[in-house]
């Protein structure tokens, strides 16, 4: 989380909003970011989120295009990562199978293969377009701006469908299944480059 935040103010800062900066959150220190109640959710009902970046798309040129960006940045940062820990995964099994076998060994291949899941699974849940996740964002600016503004201000109502949708367990399956393609794409990927 702290990564998807962090890369959503960088790019906003890099498109001229210091925002995030001054507020001292392009930082990977995960207490910058912890939304105290995401985290008790997180714990006890499995589902959490962390205190939003601000961000002002009053410093942007465009607008709307510095939205898209910004917003793409958070999911974006997730697969990286998660490519990283496939192919960090992969890297060890190649040059150091023997060391897997060690305690410390199955702690980090472990490591690797929980982050790399959760990574991706958060990208892809934030790439939703319902309201308060990235993709609503990405996708509300490529509206008129009548329509863009007329959902911004239906935001609220939006949020208890996204509520709904959590609870009864609707989009398990279908995110389950992008997730299991996506790392297969990453594992593909990762042994090519490592040759195997």
């Amino acid at each position: 989380m702290s990564i998807h935040e962090v890369a959503h103010g960088l790019v906003s800062y890099w498109m001229g909003d210091p925002t995030a900066k001054l507020e001292g959150r392009l930082s990977l220190n995960p207490f910058k970011h912890i939304d105290w109640a995401g985290l008790v959710c997180l714990l006890f009902f499995g589902f959490g989120w962390a205190k939003p970046v601000p961000i002002d798309s009053r410093y942007y040129k465009d607008a709307k295009t510095g939205i898209i960006w910004t917003s793409f940045a958070g999911p974006v940062a997730n697969f990286l990562l998660s490519f990283i820990c496939v192919f960090l995964f992969y890297a060890l099994y190649k040059f150091a199978p023997q060391f897997i076998f060690t305690a410390a060994g199955n702690f980090i291949s472990s490591v690797l293969s929980y982050t790399g899941l959760i990574s991706t699974g958060f990208g892809i849940f934030n790439l939703i377009p319902i309201p308060p996740l990235d993709g609503s964002k990405v996708v509300f600016s490529f509206l008129p701006d009548d329509k863009y503004y007329k959902f911004i201000e239906g935001a609220p109502w939006m949020n208890f469908l996204f509520i709904a949708l959590i609870f009864t367990g609707v989009l398990n399956s279908p995110l389950g299944m992008l997730r299991a393609q996506m790392i297969s794409f990453f594992e593909m990927v990762a042994k090519m480059i490592l040759g195997f």
